[in-house]
C-alpha cells in the first residue's frame, strides 16, 4: 500500500494538484514535440476555439511547459496534452501540463 500512497502523493511544489502552483489565464491543447530534460516539454500546434464561428483554429507555436512529478511517467513525445498558464517558473517556462488527453 505504501507504493500506491507514494504514487498518489506528489512532493513537487510546482504541481497544480498537490503543490502551491495556481493555474490562471490561457489553456492550450497541443502535442508534445520534445521532452527537454526530465521536467519540461515543448508543446506544438495548439488549437484555439472561436465562439463566433463555433470552430477551432490550428496554430503553431512553441510553448515551454513544466511536467509535474505525478504526470512525469505518463507523458511521452507526440502525446496530446492540455497546458495551463501559471506564474513564471523560469526564464521561458510559463505553463504547466495539466493532463494527458486520451485518444
Amino acid at each position: 500500500m505504501k507504493k500506491q500512497e507514494e504514487k498518489e502523493i506528489c512532493k513537487d511544489k510546482r504541481c497544480p494538484f498537490h503543490g502551491e502552483l495556481s493555474v490562471r489565464g490561457r489553456h492550450f491543447l497541443g502535442y508534445v514535440k520534445k521532452i527537454v530534460g526530465t521536467r519540461a516539454v515543448i508543446v506544438w500546434e495548439t488549437f484555439v476555439y472561436f465562439p463566433k464561428y463555433e470552430r477551432y483554429e490550428r496554430r503553431r507555436s512553441k510553448i515551454h511547459a513544466h511536467i509535474p512529478s505525478c504526470l512525469r511517467n505518463e507523458i511521452k513525445a507526440n502525446d496530446h496534452v492540455e497546458a495551463g498558464e501559471c506564474r513564471p517558473l523560469s526564464k521561458i517556462t510559463n505553463f504547466v501540463v495539466l493532463k494527458k488527453i486520451e485518444k
